[in-house]
């Protein structure tokens, strides 16, 4: 049986009110907003675009894009408490990108965070600093987490660049499934944004 099915089984919480779910949070550049169903064309898009898959360590998904709508349509009905999805739209509305946070560990209050800003249109303008900062200052104002953490690849500078101007630190170099990656990281009390 998989994963989607014991969700459902157990009546797991589901969104079915999702405008008392939705988040909307306010950046300089970008806001940031629960995920939507209307997202998911673009985010397959995303997905299976060879260059955007490379920087973010992953190969392109091969199934085709009515199952990964409905693969991901179930997601966003029944979120997992461990993991919270936001898309990333510039001030006129337009979704550009997606921003997450994830592995959520509430004992040591700690989690992981990811961004891609998909539309290369946008690309090197402030828009991925700006969600990210977006989303760390909420986090940090409103959650119990303390530290956040994120892996890049070595080869990705741009990004490297990006994520110390939101204020994350090396931490250390690893190698996990065969590359190589940068662990950064952003503590609550040294957070100046």
């Amino acid at each position: 049986m998989n994963f989607m099915y014991w969700k459902k089984l157990l009546k797991w919480s589901s969104k079915s009110n999702l405008e008392d779910k939705v988040k909307f949070i306010e950046g300089s550049l970008t806001n940031i907003r629960t995920k939507k169903i209307q997202d998911l064309e673009l985010d397959y898009k995303w997905r299976t675009d060879p260059l955007l898959c490379a920087l973010d360590a992953t190969v392109p998904i091969t199934i085709s894009s009515k199952n990964f709508i409905s693969q991901e349509t179930d997601d966003l009905k029944y979120p997992v408490p461990w993991s919270e999805k936001f898309a990333v739209e510039t001030k006129e509305g337009k979704h550009i990108g997606n921003c997450m946070y994830y592995d959520i560990d509430i004992i040591n209050q700690e989690a992981e965070v990811g961004i891609m800003i998909g539309d290369k249109n946008f690309w090197d303008r402030g828009y991925g600093c700006d969600a990210l900062s977006t989303l760390v200052n909420y986090i940090f104002g409103f959650t119990n987490i303390n530290k956040l953490y994120l892996h890049t690849l070595m080869t990705n500078k741009r990004a490297q660049n990006s994520f110390k101007k939101v204020g994350f630190s090396k931490v250390k170099e690893i190698r996990k499934e065969g590359m190589n990656f940068i662990l950064m990281e952003i503590r609550k009390d040294s957070n100046k944004l």
